[in-house]
């Protein structure tokens, strides 16, 4: 690895957290703006939360496959900028109609961020460095996630001035992502030519695997439990105990904290254990912690339980990244991920799914069905590292071979 590769992909490791800190500071509190500013109830935030997560999930695949033909920097700034806008409307809307666009057009943009900003980390990091260098993107941003909350909550929940703030980060982001150099990475498999196929051959392509499919599910359902938990758990805090608010943004913080300082150690344990062992104990953390918020009725109880719950978090989410990471190749990287960012449906399954039946069954409920989603996943993940790879298809069309099958192999190992 070349300094100019080191410090490329340092450079997005440092971004990542600098628009965690903008997005922890804002976003986390649009529940709590919902229920306060407009006086909606549980059911209903959960769909205006979870119906841009949505719109976000079907677009990004497509993002990540156009990133794989036309470059994911511009794909990427494009999107920055595109986030920037949405703050400042979130901040400024006056009707819920208003909040709603601006809500969408920022969830898209946090979708598509996300898939092709970890392509781009995979088209820099060689192949042994990237867990390391995938772990340290989450640590950033869990600064952003430790420190945001507890900016949010001094200067007021969903206060317009954050909401400008944070445009203005992202907007600086985007600018400074425009004006850096790209390295240029060793001649290899990474700066294969693209086969020429269409946009949506692409897509199909990954979605042939059936190892994708199953990690695509799986996906789905690890996020519905833990991907916008701000969007139940905070009207359920707010409405059921007194400065439930505060309680919220101190749980937020300690989610951010715990994955500082555990981390490392989640590192290490996937790698002497393996990406789906990992995963699979990470979901049965994320069992218990759900049912810890069942059985809490203090500060302390929660406390405890969003600790449980965020070790859970540090083992699936680097996990998934490498299993996923296992079965793709640098031509289809960006399709894969983005096929896989179809998992993020349970954006929108989460807080619909759950906002609804806290609001006609009540809030252990709740606990229950997100439990029962991690241990379903855990399940559906088991299956899809036991499935074969796709056949070798003629005429150079996309689809994975007996190597990315080795690739697994060895992050399942390594990983």
């Amino acid at each position: 690895m070349t300094t100019h590769q080191r410090n490329y992909i340092l450079f997005l490791i440092a971004g990542s957290g600098l628009v965690t800190v903008a997005r922890a500071m804002t976003l986390s509190f649009l529940a709590i703006k919902l229920q306060q500013t407009f006086g909606l109830g549980p059911a209903m935030i959960g769909a205006i939360l979870g119906a841009g997560p949505l719109v976000g999930a079907l677009a990004a695949p497509f993002a990540g496959a156009i990133s794989d033909k036309v470059g994911r920097k511009s794909i990427l700034t494009i999107t920055l900028m595109s986030m920037a806008l949405a703050l400042v409307g979130m901040g400024t809307a006056e009707t819920v109609l208003a909040f709603c666009v601006a809500q969408i057009v920022g969830a898209v943009a946090v979708a598509v961020y996300e898939p092709i900003s970890r392509a781009m980390m995979s088209d820099a990091c060689p192949e042994a460095q990237r867990l390391k260098f995938f772990s340290w993107r989450y640590t950033a941003a869990n600064v952003g996630w430790a420190i945001g909350p507890l900016i949010g909550i001094a200067a007021g929940a969903a206060s317009t001035t954050l909401f400008l703030i944070a445009g203005a980060t992202y907007a600086a982001f985007a600018l400074a992502l425009h004006m850096y150099k790209v390295p240029v990475v060793e001649p290899s498999e990474a700066v294969l030519p693209v086969a020429s196929t269409s946009l949506f051959e692409t897509v199909k392509a990954a979605a042939r695997d059936p190892r994708l499919a199953f990690f695509i599910a799986g996906g789905m359902l690890l996020i519905a439990v833990y991907g916008q938990f701000s969007a139940t758990l905070a009207p359920y805090l707010a409405a059921n105990f007194d400065g439930g608010v505060e309680i919220f943004a101190y749980m937020l913080s300690i989610n951010g904290l715990v994955v500082l300082i555990g981390n490392p150690f989640a590192r290490r344990f996937i790698e002497h254990a393996g990406a789906l062992r990992a995963l699979v104990v990470g979901c049965l953390f994320f069992c218990v912690g759900e049912l810890g918020y069942l059985a809490s009725g203090e500060i302390w109880g929660f406390a405890i339980s969003m600790v449980v719950f965020t070790i859970g978090e540090i083992l699936v989410v680097p996990s998934e990244y490498m299993l996923v990471d296992g079965i793709s190749t640098a031509r289809n990287r960006g399709s894969y991920f983005g096929a896989h960012s179809f998992s993020t449906v349970g954006n929108f399954v989460g807080p619909t799914l759950g906002g609804a039946v806290m609001g006609m069954v009540g809030g252990p409920a709740m606990f229950l069905l997100f439990a029962g989603m991690a241990g379903v996943s855990a399940l559906l993940f088991t299956v899809g590292t036991r499935m074969p790879p796709p056949k070798i298809r003629p005429e150079g069309k996309p689809a994975t071979t007996g190597a990315p099958s080795q690739a697994i192999s060895r992050s399942i190992v390594l990983a």
